[in-house]
């Protein structure tokens, strides 16, 4: 099972967990709104610069305006590469347009409200400051463009109050809401990595509980019994074994027996034949005539909660309990069902398990379906057994 925290990072509130931000759209679309702004402005001009009185200072400084426009476009599309240099630049250029609109057009057609040079233009600036810094930034730019608006065209007269206000309450909305995005993505990332440590301990159980534990477990059916320097040696071994994995296990690394045979995780196994081992005197096991193929990985872990369960009936239910395993090959999924004849137990059972450190069914079992996307359903009662029902949707349903 690969580690999904892995891919869950936040660079400079660019990139979420598993994807791209939220800010990316944004960014892009106040880029797209600067080249449109500067149509705007152009077309704006073509129609009135022969009323100013120095039209060719408007055309120098729209000349100027739209080679910056269209060398920022990439910037402003990308927060790594908008700095605070070219944002700087930029309400420069803004500020200077609208100076200079005071000095280029004539006082009659300020005095009716005329635009400045840039227009709209001078918003995609506060928007830039907005998406960079937040709303603090936004506020800033824009109170910096409303006093060049004051000073250097018209004065505070009740268009330019009212187009100031609009453009400081649009900086400061827009900046509010990048900031809340970005808590957000830094939340939800915090949260992906909780969910990935969380998923990683739980993989750690579950092998430590399949493997170590069991192998304590040979040590004591092995304890009373005649063996001798052979048998010493094979426990030896066996430890030896388990000693490897876990090493294997708190480094991140392949276990010696994915080491030496892994299968890929896509590849179709028959899922029968992973569960024919566990068959004996004392479990049967019943299974289509035709193999039941599932992914690889899908497979293997449905194979090892079959056998987490299986581990739990020769433990628990007594020596002369038996057991059936029941395959069910569906077209949406496939249902192992596993019931024995043994003594069961009352509800809370499970709970206490999980308390005192007993966690063979909610991790060998339970956790190894959740992580599948499927159910693991158990049911028991004082006297009439326990019955497993591990069900694993196929891919695509």
């Amino acid at each position: 099972m690969t580690d999904g925290g892995r891919g869950a990072a936040a660079v400079g509130g660019t990139v979420a967990a598993g994807g791209m931000s939220v800010e990316l759209p944004l960014w892009r679309a106040i880029s797209y709104f600067r080249v449109l702004a500067l149509a705007y402005a152009l077309l704006r001009y073509v129609n009135s610069y022969l009323h100013f009185l120095h039209p060719v200072a408007g055309w120098i400084f729209l000349g100027a305006l739209a080679l910056w426009t269209l060398a920022t476009t990439r910037a402003f599309g990308n927060p790594e590469r908008c700095t605070w240099y070219v944002l700087g630049v930029d309400l420069t250029l803004a500020v200077t347009g609208i100076v200079m609109s005071g000095v280029t057009d004539t006082p009659a057609r300020i005095n009716h409200g005329a635009p400045t040079l840039p227009t709209i233009w001078a918003a995609g600036t506060v928007l830039g400051f907005a998406a960079k810094g937040g709303w603090r930034p936004a506020a800033a730019a824009g109170s910096v463009i409303g006093v060049a608006n004051v000073l250097g065209h018209g004065g505070p007269t009740g268009d330019n109050l009212h187009n100031i206000v609009l453009l400081l309450v649009a900086g400061c909305a827009i900046g509010y809401v990048i900031e809340l995005a970005r808590a957000s993505e830094a939340t939800l990332t915090r949260a992906l990595q909780v969910e990935a440590a969380t998923r990683e301990r739980e993989r750690l159980s579950r092998d430590i509980h399949d493997g170590v534990l069991q192998v304590l477990a040979l040590v004591q059916r092995r304890g009373g019994e005649p063996g001798g320097a052979e048998g010493i040696a094979e426990l030896g071994r066996l430890a030896g074994e388990q000693e490897r994995a876990l090493r294997a296990l708190m480094t991140g690394g392949p276990l010696p027996a994915q080491r030496a045979a892994a299968p890929d995780a896509d590849e179709p196994r028959d899922l029968t034949a992973l569960l024919r081992p566990y068959a004996d005197e004392r479990i049967t096991l019943s299974a289509p005539g035709t193999p039941v193929l599932l992914p690889g990985q899908a497979a293997g872990e449905l194979a090892a909660a079959v056998g987490a369960a299986v581990d739990n009936v020769r433990r628990h239910a007594g020596e002369r309990a038996r057991a059936w395993i029941l395959v069910e090959d569906e077209p949406e999924a496939v249902t192992v069902s596993i019931r024995d004849d043994g003594p069961g137990f009352g509800p809370g059972r499970l709970g206490e398990a999980e308390r005192a450190g007993r966690l063979g069914v909610s991790q060998s079992i339970r956790g190894r379906l959740l992580d599948l996307g499927g159910t693991a359903e158990l049911y028991s009662a004082p006297g009439e057994g326990v019955e497993v029902e591990l069900r694993v949707p196929r891919e695509g349903e």
